[in-house]
């Protein structure tokens, strides 16, 4: 059986920036590792869980689904060990990702709900890890998920208007808005918080238009997500 990797590069920083997030400013602990490869499983499975929800015919999916979701369990277990009170997440996750499976079988996975949805169950990912070891989700918790959602759904509307949607008056319109209300409502409880926004705000109307490949515009996000997770990790402890 073949092994089947998520192609959405920008999933992958969805998946690891909240969490790590969570885990740096909250009390890491040994139990966090079975917790991430559970998290990283899960995120692995549903990517062919979802293929075969368009492509029926392709068994190979739905194989490669269930061993990254057997993988998952384990590890699940094991963190389940050590703080069994994660499982009420899964109340709020379930139905974001049944919103996920209807839009892969209508074959309309890049709408912007799909988009959002999948955002928030990232997001939701960060609060498990910071819940995990701190046993309470305060104010930072509440914090990382937030501006890891703002983040997240601005390089959503930029990466629309760079390919898919780049001829779209009403997705640049909707992103250079965005980009530009943000850091200024954020400003009004913290300056420091502007500092997170302010190179996505600039990418966002400067790169508009200009013949960028799909593999430069992948490239120059990595660079803005790093960018993104060095800052809210210097800042997030100071504005609370």
């Amino acid at each position: 059986m073949k092994l089947v990797i998520p192609k959405q590069h920008g999933a992958w920083g969805m998946l690891l920036i909240p969490f790590l997030l969570s885990i740096l400013l909250g009390n890491p602990t040994i139990y966090h590792i079975p917790l991430f490869l559970a998290w990283l499983f899960i995120y692995l499975a549903t990517y062919p869980f979802l293929m075969y929800m368009k492509q029926r015919r392709k068994k190979e999916f739905l194989y490669a689904a269930l061993l990254y979701f057997m993988i998952a369990g384990i590890f699940g277990i094991i963190s389940l060990l050590y703080e069994w009170k994660i499982v009420m997440f899964i109340g709020i996750l379930i139905p974001l990702f049944i919103v996920n499976i209807y839009f892969a079988h209508q074959k309309k996975e890049r709408a912007l709900t799909n988009d959002i949805c999948a955002i928030i169950i990232f997001c939701i990912g960060s609060l498990i890890g910071y819940y995990f070891s701190m046993k309470t989700v305060d104010t930072i918790a509440l914090w990382i998920a937030a501006v890891s959602f703002l983040y997240f759904l601005g390089s959503t509307f930029y990466v629309k208007t760079m390919i898919r949607e780049k001829h779209n008056l009403l997705y640049r319109n909707l992103s250079w808005g965005y980009h530009i209300m943000l850091p200024i409502l954020l400003c009004i409880w913290s300056p420091l918080f502007s500092l997170l926004f302010l190179p996505s705000l600039i990418r966002a109307i400067l790169l508009y238009g200009k013949k960028i490949s799909i593999l430069k515009v992948g490239i120059l996000e990595i660079f803005n997500s790093v960018y993104f997770f060095i800052v809210a990790l210097l800042v997030l402890p100071y504005t609370m």
